[in-house]
């Protein structure tokens, strides 16, 4: 069996058309049709006045939270079960990030424990969807809509994903998506910031061009980054938008078969097909070892790759990060389903790329590693 990566994008629709188009063309750079293109067409797929295309799902995370114009003092609620993208540009805010502990199943913050962690100083929420499914959002929206709390939605793992019939970067005063290759939609690199703000949607799109001004270019108010999206990523990206909804049924079928050959595995803890309020999108086929496996995570891990199979850990808690209690955050904190998972998890290959026959091998491989 050759190797199995955990990921391997497909770009079978009009990708090289439109790749093809952009260098006849010669717009190669931000200014190019299909910036605006591929922003309009997700904007309109997500039901947003804006969708604003920058070079990653950090830099959209970036501008949203740059957009919300924090202060020291101010408070951002904050999964510690969590990529790091989602913290760095609170604290560089010079904002408080407020963790929260997730829940063992649906791997994302449950709406009590953000609720719980609210106090006079919370000026922001960020609602992160992990792994496949979304954060439980209606409790968490309307006490925000009653507080005046802004949402923020990292939406990154969760585009083509309904919570109640309602599209995830949707949900948020802001929303973040990402495009890197593992994502439901790619362009290599790259994300879009989703907001119906005028106010946030002028902050971003100041925000992504290094807050040039139309009155004197080389003049500044305001400190911005060069997140600009190229033509060429447009290109690719608005080829990928046209076929989200092919790659959501091939990822449940994915999901779905990995459940069906996985059924029964004592030693693991399979993905949630479904909740009362969502169907699992499988953004990646997540893994957890039961306490009766007596093998951890890693060894479990480097038992696959020994047989050619790609497999990721699953995120390391905000609140265990050695370059944050170097600065002097999160003492003292404890957040035990998230410090479980980190121990206890991985995810297998569940590109769209991959094969049946891979998914069967992969299946067999993983049972017989975690039995014996």
């Amino acid at each position: 069996m050759k190797p199995i990566p955990v990921n391997v994008p497909k770009l079978d629709g009009n990708e090289a058309k439109y790749l093809s188009q952009a260098i006849e063309s010669g717009w190669i750079s931000s200014e190019g049709p299909f910036v605006n293109q591929f922003e309009q067409q997700c904007a309109k797929r997500h039901g947003r006045k804006y969708a604003i295309a920058v070079s990653s799902g950090t830099a959209a995370l970036q501008c949203a939270v740059d957009a919300l114009d924090l202060c020291p003092g101010d408070e951002v609620i904050i999964p510690s079960f969590t990529i790091i993208s989602c913290v760095t540009p609170v604290i560089e805010s010079g904002a408080t990030p407020v963790l929260v502990d997730c829940d063992p199943e649906t791997f994302n913050s449950a709406p009590e424990q953000i609720i719980s962690a609210i106090t006079p100083r919370t000026k922001a929420i960020m609602l992160v969807h992990i792994y496949g499914l979304p954060v439980d959002a209606d409790p968490v929206l309307e006490i925000a809509r009653e507080r005046g709390i802004k949402i923020i939605e990292d939406a990154a793992e969760a585009i083509g994903l309904e919570y109640k019939n309602r599209a995830c970067g949707s949900l948020g005063d802001v929303s973040a998506f990402s495009f890197y290759p593992n994502k439901h939609i790619t362009t290599g690199e790259g994300g879009m910031v989703l907001t119906d703000d005028d106010q946030i949607a002028e902050r971003c799109l100041g925000s992504r061009n290094l807050c040039f001004k139309e009155s004197r270019r080389f003049r500044h108010e305001r400190i911005g980054w060069n997140f600009r999206m190229t033509n060429i990523q447009a290109a690719i990206g608005l080829a990928q938008l046209e076929k989200l909804d092919q790659t959501i049924s091939r990822k449940r079928w994915i999901g779905k078969k990995y459940n069906e050959l996985l059924d029964g595995c004592a030693s693991l803890q399979l993905p949630l097909a479904e909740t009362s309020y969502a169907k699992n999108v499988y953004w990646v086929y997540p893994v957890v070892l039961n306490d009766c496996c007596r093998i951890g995570a890693p060894e479990a891990m480097s038992k696959l790759e020994e047989l050619k199979i790609g497999t990721r850990p699953f995120f390391y808690p905000m609140h265990k990060q050695p370059v944050f209690r170097k600065m002097g955050l999160f003492e003292n904190q404890s957040h035990g389903n998230s410090e479980r998972l980190a121990e206890k998890g991985f995810y297998v290959p569940a590109g769209i790329g991959i094969s049946e026959e891979e998914i069967h091998f992969v299946a067999d491989t993983l049972r017989n590693t975690v039995r014996n």
